[in-house]
C-alpha cells in the first residue's frame, strides 16, 4: 500500500549511503516530496560528516539535515534493559542490529513533528523483519504517521536498475559500489554483524576480513587480563573502580574484546 503524505514532506532514515541516498531523490522526483534526512551515530564507526555533505550536494537545506550522537541513549535506554531481561530474538539470535531500530523510529516521529512533516521513510529492504520493527515503532508513537517504505513501492527492484538510478540524477557512486559486495554487514556500538556471499556456505571458513572489531584469539595476548565491572541496579557503571557513562563502558569493553579475540558468533 502506498502512503501519501499530505503536506509534501517526509523524514528519512539517511545514512549516507547508496541506497538511502537513492531514496532520497527517488522520494524527491517520483513522489514529489520535499526530503529532511536523520542520520544517527550509534556507535557503527563511520565517519558521518559525509552523510551531511550528500545530503546538502542533493540540495537539501542545512535546516532539514539532522546528524544526532545517540550513542548514549542507545545503550543506556536499549542495549542495558535488554541485558537486563535477557532477551534474545527467536530464542537464539541477540538482538543486534535490531534493537537500535526504535531508537531510530523514535527520533524520526520526533523530528516529523518539529519540522512539520506527516510522513516517515526508511531504506529497510524487507530482508528480516527490519520492516516491521522500524513501522511497528512509527505507528506506536503517531499512529496517523504515515509510514514509506521504497522497496515495497518501487520498481528499483536489482542492482542494476538502482546504479542506473543513481546515474541518471547524478549520485556519486563509489567504485566498490558497482559489484556486488563480498556480503553485507550492519553495525552499531553493541555489535556487528555480517551476512550473505561469501558467508553462506557454512563447510567454508569465514575470511578474515569479515571480523571487522575483533582480532583473532590465536595471535592473542597469552596472559589473561581481569577486569572488574561494577554494576548497579543491573547495570554496568564502572571498570576497575572508575565510574563511566554507558557508551563509554560499552565502548571499553568492546576494547577488550578486540584485543583478546573475545565476542565472535557463527550462526548457520
Amino acid at each position: 500500500m502506498t502512503s501519501t503524505p499530505q503536506n509534501n514532506r517526509v523524514v528519512l532514515a539517511y545514512s549516507g549511503g547508496l541506497d538511502t541516498s537513492v531514496i532520497a531523490k527517488w522520494l524527491e522526483v517520483e513522489r514529489g516530496l520535499e526530503v529532511v534526512t536523520f542520520t544517527a551515530d550509534l556507535g557503527q564507526g563511520e565517519e558521518l560528516e559525509p552523510a551531511r555533505r550528500k545530503a546538502q550536494a542533493m540540495g537539501i537545506p542545512d535546516k532539514h539535515i539532522f546528524i544526532e550522537d545517540l550513542r548514549e541513549e542507545f545503550v543506556r535506554d536499549f542495549v542495558f534493559p535488554m541485558f537486563r531481561a535477557n532477551a534474545v530474538y527467536e530464542g537464539l539470535y541477540l538482538l543486534g542490529t535490531s534493537i537500535a531500530r526504535p531508537l531510530i523510529s523514535k527520533r524520526l516521529v520526533e523530528i516529523a513533528e518539529a519540522t512539520g512533516a506527516d510522513a516517515v521513510a526508511h531504506g529497510a529492504t524487507g530482508k528480516g523483519n527490519d520492516q516491521v520493527r522500524f513501522e511497528l515503532a512509527c505507528y506506536a508513537l503517531n499512529p496517523d504517521i504515515k509510514v514509506i517504505a521504497p522497496w515495497r513501492e518501487w520498481d528499483l527492484t536489482s542492482r542494476t536498475r538502482l546504479l542506473e538510478f543513481a546515474e541518471a540524477h547524478q549520485i556519486p557512486v563509489a567504485k566498490d559500489k558497482r559489484g556486488e559486495a563480498p556480503f553485507s554487514v550492519d553495525a552499531n556500538l553493541l555489535h556487528t554483524s555480517s551476512e550473505g556471499k561469501v558467508l553462506e556456505d557454512p563447510a567454508e571458513m569465514a575470511p578474515d576480513y569479515v571480523y571487522q572489531r575483533t582480532d583473532d584469539p590465536v595471535g592473542g595476548p597469552d596472559q589473561p587480563e581481569y577486569i572488574e565491572i561494577t554494576f548497579e541496579k543491573g547495570d554496568a557503571v564502572a571498570i576497575n573502580g572508575t565510574a563511566k557513562s554507558p557508551a563509554t563502558i560499552l565502548t571499553e569493553l568492546n576494547e577488550y574484546g578486540r584485543k583478546h579475540g573475545i565476542g565472535r558468533l557463527d550462526f548457520v
